[in-house]
């Protein structure tokens, strides 16, 4: 894949890692903090980020500079400006061109999202959020369902995944039937979010699913779902947008802090994490 189409391409998804004390983000009044980390001259493309639970930890996907997941330590929790590099974990085994980035919530298992294996992969690690110590488990292909999977998110108790397809512009939903076990997921059903944006790339949901929150590179936003049935992808209505094209013109991964006050949003064309209020 050409670097120009990479840099079309949007970054998956990621979690809450908990909903106590989550307060449903207000976008309506959000604004940038003026608060940000540089990732520039990693590779050739910066895909997603993810935070440990407590906002201690931060971790990237990377793409061209080694293809691997890069671990940061902050020293002020969920402030990002205080990020520095501790170590990083190569994917180049198992995936061609990493994207969505998602982590269990007790650390102890991670996914990446390889679109063009059009796969999820899953890795352990024998010490919870040390991605030098992550090894391959196992994968599950989607491109019976998906065309270019990049954002990957799963329900808090693991028994429901969901991906966005970048090409046919939606968010996909699975089942699984041991938790965590990516090898027993079956298709559900799929909600379209193309009359909102037409370069979907990752998601977010709410602790207790009756939200979700998209990137889009099409709008250079992220657009804002309410579910009436939680965690029923196809209940999903459009609710609003917030535009985050002053900083970045093309916003892949979305992360928001454990009580919805805070959301990160992470950019390919000027390699760099932002940091918003949302309360």
């Amino acid at each position: 894949m050409s670097a120009a189409r990479r840099m079309q391409m949007g970054a998956a998804g990621v979690s809450s890692g908990g909903g106590d004390g989550w307060t449903d983000p207000d976008l309506a009044n959000a604004s940038y903090d003026s608060v940000s980390f540089s990732l520039a001259g990693l590779g050739l493309y910066i895909s997603d980020v993810f935070f440990k639970p407590d906002g201690t930890k931060m971790y990237i996907t990377v793409d061209g500079g080694g293809e691997d997941v890069k671990e940061y330590s902050l020293s002020s929790a969920w402030n990002v400006s205080t990020a520095s590099y501790t170590q990083n974990f190569s994917l180049a085994s198992q995936i061609v061109y990493p994207f969505g980035l998602f982590f269990k919530p007790d650390g102890t298992k991670m996914y990446v999202a390889d679109p063009s294996s059009v796969d999820i992969n899953e890795y352990s690690l024998s010490s919870a959020w040390n991605v030098s110590t992550a090894s391959y488990t196992q994968n599950f292909s989607v491109s019976t369902d998906i065309n270019f999977c990049t954002g990957i998110f799963f329900k808090p108790d693991g028994a429901k995944m969901y991906i966005v397809d970048y090409v046919s512009k939606d968010i996909n939903q699975y089942s699984l039937s041991t938790a965590w076990d990516i090898s027993t997921a079956s298709y559900s059903q799929n909600f379209s979010v193309a009359s909102q944006e037409a370069g979907a790339t990752s998601l977010f949901f709410s602790p207790n699913g009756d939200k979700v929150f998209i990137t889009g590179q099409n709008g250079d936003d992220v657009n804002e779902y309410s579910l009436s049935s939680a965690w029923d992808i196809s209940s999903a209505s459009y609710v609003r947008n917030f535009s985050v094209s002053a900083q970045e013109t093309a916003p892949n991964g979305l992360f928001f802090k454990d009580d919805g006050s805070k959301m990160y949003v992470v950019g390919s064309n000027s390699d760099t994490v932002y940091q918003y209020s949302t309360a």
